[in-house]
């Protein structure tokens, strides 16, 4: 049935494979490359080798699946690990889509970050400039997390490579992530201690530059459902009830008025998840999921504000406050300095793909579509860059808990389509073919070869370790999750019930 069900998949991947050659459009930087770094850049750039993994992409791709249900993903990925002789740990930190896969022996340990989740309701046909769903309302990866857990999971094999043929010591490890962009597995994987013994941490985002930053970067965030609890009633004589859905809209007021007193750095948004049944009968149960984001020394504060207007609605509406689940709490990113550094010499060495004037071509088609400069792919890497010490808020990620106990940094690696929406159906565009594995194989090649360095450097590895220690003094790690959380794994499940057999179908038939 997987044959079947991803022909359509592997024909167009062994098109694309054609394209893969001539990886590097910029001039190679004059480092000198040791030996083992140098199998590791070799090993990637081998077309069959950059063939597997964009198919790996893409068939992650066209799942689709939605945080905590990524089932297929998390094995797909675990599975192949396996076979390349690592040591996979499944259903970590009570999640059953998350996974540690080790190889090697002793110290140091070098972990790399892979997470594999999509989003709701941006299911969009591949390399169409155009929105053009594949299953209307059905998922997609508006964020690239398709290419993410495959670059992790490519720089990983091709780092054993290097441990087989050279024989050094020292310990890689792949961290499968589920549920990120509801920035759920992290402050558990941490929780349950995962990264106790790890000494750096790789982490890589997909985009359309190939870039790392160092410094603090994004919001923290509470992730909290609001579940009130009323009295039923017939709607002709509501007098007899007390509506749940009023106290929802009635908190909906009171936030929405405490915006006028937040500090402009502050995001706060939210969903009612749950209703009522019909207009005629008063809800006796209603639900309302918030995301409130600050700075980590000002999101507490901002959060229980939040409860405040909570339980003055419960107060207001006779209703009771029932249930405040909290399903995940999350630092900002402290990007280390050092380990910046280092990635940032490994960018310049592997150097911006060379792209096909094909890709060319679609990157300035979809650029036209949404109303961009047609600029095309870019061709050089970026500078590396300081974030903004003046604090203007931002997304948030659950790597921010990771950052603060261990050593880490980020490889920004392109493939998306310059100008292209993060969580938009144009991302998900961008996110699958040719253009995705060249960025994709370039994110490897750089954490590969940084991985590298860390194993094979005890001076740089020091000096990132050192810096690291430095900080933690001054912004030691205390969780915001509460002891006793537990994850949501019921989070996504009715939605993916709904679609993956819309979506399997639809695969077997085309």
């Amino acid at each position: 049935m997987k044959a079947k069900l991803f022909k359509k998949i592997i024909q167009y991947s062994m098109i694309n494979a054609i394209l893969v050659l001539g990886l590097n459009a910029q001039s190679p930087t004059t480092q000198e490359v040791a030996l083992e770094k140098q199998l590791v850049l070799d090993w990637l750039s081998q077309p069959e080798v950059v063939e597997k993994f964009g198919k790996i992409s893409d068939t992650i791709w066209s799942y689709a699946e939605l945080g905590m249900q990524e089932f297929k993903s998390s094995k797909l990925l675990a599975d192949n690990l396996e076979n390349a002789g690592f040591r996979v740990e499944r259903g970590m930190a009570g999640m059953p889509t998350c996974f540690v896969a080790s190889y090697g022996s002793g110290e140091p340990v070098i972990g790399i970050l892979g997470e594999f989740d999509a989003l709701p309701m941006l299911s969009q046909k591949g390399r169409v400039p155009k929105q053009n769903p594949v299953i209307e309302g059905a998922p997609g990866h508006g964020c690239g997390h398709n290419t993410m857990c495959t670059a992790a999971f490519a720089a990983a094999i091709a780092v054993k490579q290097a441990i087989d043929k050279y024989g050094f010591k020292g310990t890689i490890k792949v961290f499968g992530s589920p549920a990120e962009e509801t920035l759920i597995s992290r402050p558990y994987m941490v929780k349950a201690g995962l990264f106790k013994d790890v000494d750096v941490v790789i982490d890589n985002h997909s985009g359309s530059g190939f870039s790392t930053v160092y410094g603090r970067s994004g919001n923290a965030m509470f992730s909290t459902i609001f579940t009130f609890k009323g009295k039923t009633a017939h709607g002709a004589s509501p007098w007899g009830g007390r509506s749940a859905l009023d106290a929802v809209d009635l908190m909906n007021v009171a936030t929405n008025f405490l915006r006028e007193h937040l500090f402009y750095t502050y995001r706060m948004h939210y969903v009612i998840t749950e209703g009522g049944e019909a207009p005629n009968v008063v809800p006796d149960k209603a639900s309302v999921w918030y995301f409130v984001r600050n700075s980590d020394e000002r999101v507490e504060e901002m959060y229980y504000r939040v409860i405040n207007c909570a339980n003055a609605a419960a107060l207001a509406t006779g209703t009771e406050l029932d249930d405040i689940r909290c399903l995940t709490a999350v630092h900002q990113r402290h990007n280390n300095k050092a380990l910046a550094e280092l990635f940032q010499k490994n960018i310049e060495l592997v150097g911006m793909p060379k792209w096909s004037d094909e890709e060319q071509t679609f990157a300035k088609a979809l650029q036209k579509e949404l109303g961009r400069e047609e600029t095309g792919m870019p061709t050089e890497v970026d500078t590396l860059r300081e974030r903004t010490r003046t604090f203007v808020g931002g997304g948030s990620s659950d790597v921010g808990d990771v950052t603060l106990v261990a050593p880490t940094a980020t490889i920004r690696f392109p493939g998306q389509v310059p100008g292209a929406i993060g969580h938009h159906w144009s991302a998900v565009a961008s996110n699958y073919g040719s253009t995705a594995w060249k960025g994709l194989n370039a994110g490897a090649k750089a954490m590969a070869a940084s991985a590298i360095d860390l194993l094979t450097k005890p001076e740089e590895l020091k000096k990132i370790r050192d810096e690291f220690k430095e900080y933690s003094r001054e912004n030691p790690y205390r969780p915001f999750l509460h002891a006793e959380a537990v994850p949501p794994l019921d989070l996504n499940e009715e939605l993916m019930k709904k679609w993956v057999p819309i979506m399997e179908k639809f695969y077997l038939e085309h």
